[in-house]
């Protein structure tokens, strides 16, 4: 069968309900037929909004063979577009994992690095297809519509996943109409290419997707009867905005966006970089110290809470988040070297050191500083607590051999 390869170029994947959006749709068949990219803008004009777009269409293709194609890239190139949606041939993302890591992931890679190097603001746009009618004899994993159109489905989101690209949830909108509507008809005779519903429910997924709104109220219907037009843009909407984030279809999605996870290993805390599209990092640990390191690593040497603080950014724009990183005080490796003889008094504690401390810093059990104090010169130090409340304190000496952290219970 034919399909349809897809490269629309917009703002990016969530363009914070942009009005006017320009779409470059590199496809094959499925695209062409009903000539969806025509669709896309009437729908959009009938909702009070702008697309520019251009097509290139060749029956069949893969993204192997738009990949090898120079006009592929001369669309591309033509022009700073705002999506790039792609699209590959039907069949080819449900094939087996490893076929599909050898004979479509590279290619479709590299037709989202040609968008980036274009424009680097850009976003591709995978066009996520549908299982044909009966699903495809050839595997039984993909033998029913069911099958086809799950693995369609977690292909393309991997797709996307690798590319730090968003997707139009076509595939999934299909499904919900076929569970829940099974009287309308989204195929053409050969049970793989769209019917005029068909092609209405991918434009109507588009719209939400491009601009992040629903399609429901648009005058335009593509010559459907107004309760089956509602219908389909209702299921478009439900489908994209209902699971913004599973569609990567973010706020400003062609800026940095920030985000981080970590561990925790005794006072040592692990980061790990996991910012959309970032090419600059700016970390803040909360106690004075920063990197610029991608993934940093981090010791603490007092227990407390801090809050960490990464700055994403690339030329599109950058992004902050600040996330709260407690150290607890059993987490602290302390120190046998020049521990001191610990004698509790009335008003505190006494504290004999075998060597000079030069300083010490006291701190409550959630890390606010209370005291310090430096040259301390003598052996023997006292610690007043005699206008603090019970409860347990954290003292970090410095001494000649190294820091020492002591816990006090009062």
């Amino acid at each position: 069968m034919k399909n349809l390869f897809i490269a629309f170029i917009l703002f990016p994947c969530v363009s914070n309900a942009q009005d006017s959006v320009s779409v470059l749709f590199i496809g094959n068949s499925y695209t062409y037929v009903n000539d969806l990219p025509s669709m896309v803008s009437n729908l959009t004009v009938s909702l009070g909004d702008e697309l520019t777009f251009d097509s290139k269409t060749n029956g069949g293709y893969t993204f192997l063979q738009h990949s090898n194609d120079p006009l592929t890239y001369s669309k591309i190139e033509s022009k700073p577009w705002d999506f790039v949606v792609l699209q590959g041939q039907s069949q080819e993302p449900s094939f087996p994992y490893e076929q599909v890591n050898q004979q479509t992931l590279p290619y479709a890679l590299e037709l989202a690095d040609s968008v980036y190097s274009n424009r680097y603001c850009s976003q591709p746009m995978y066009f996520m297809t549908w299982g044909r009618e009966n699903g495809d004899p050839q595997w039984d994993s993909i033998a029913t519509f069911n099958g086809m159109n799950s693995r369609l489905r977690n292909a393309y989101l991997r797709i996307a996943d690798s590319a730090e690209a968003c997707v139009s949830p076509v595939g999934s909108a299909w499904r919900y109409v076929r569970d829940n509507h099974p009287g309308i008809q989204l195929y053409s005779g050969d049970g793989s290419h769209p019917s005029l519903a068909g092609s209405y429910l991918a434009a109507c997924t588009f719209y939400s997707s491009l601009f992040r709104k629903s399609p429901e109220g648009a005058t335009y219907t593509a010559g459907l009867d107004a309760g089956t037009a509602g219908i389909l843009q209702e299921i478009a909407a439900i489908t994209v905005l209902d699971s913004l984030d599973l569609w990567r279809l973010r706020p400003n999605n062609e800026t940095a966006i920030a985000d981080f996870s970590f561990s925790v290993s005794g006072g040592t805390v692990t980061f790990n970089n996991e910012s959309w599209r970032g090419q600059d990092f700016s970390w803040s640990f909360g106690d004075g110290e920063v990197s610029n390191v991608g993934s940093p690593v981090h010791t603490y040497s007092i227990p407390g809470s801090y809050e960490v603080m990464l700055i994403t950014s690339n030329e599109c724009g950058e992004d902050t988040l600040t996330q709260l990183i407690t150290i607890e005080p059993g987490n602290l490796n302390v120190s046998e070297m020049n521990m001191p003889l610990i004698k509790r008094q009335e008003s505190g504690f006494k504290l004999f050191f075998q060597s000079v401390p030069q300083s010490f810093v006291l701190f409550t059990a959630d890390g606010k500083m209370i005291r310090q104090s430096a040259d301390q010169n003598v052996e023997q130090v006292n610690i007043d607590l005699s206008d603090q409340p019970s409860g347990v304190y954290f003292l970090l000496v410095h001494c000649e051999g190294g820091e020492l952290h002591i816990k006090l219970a009062w």
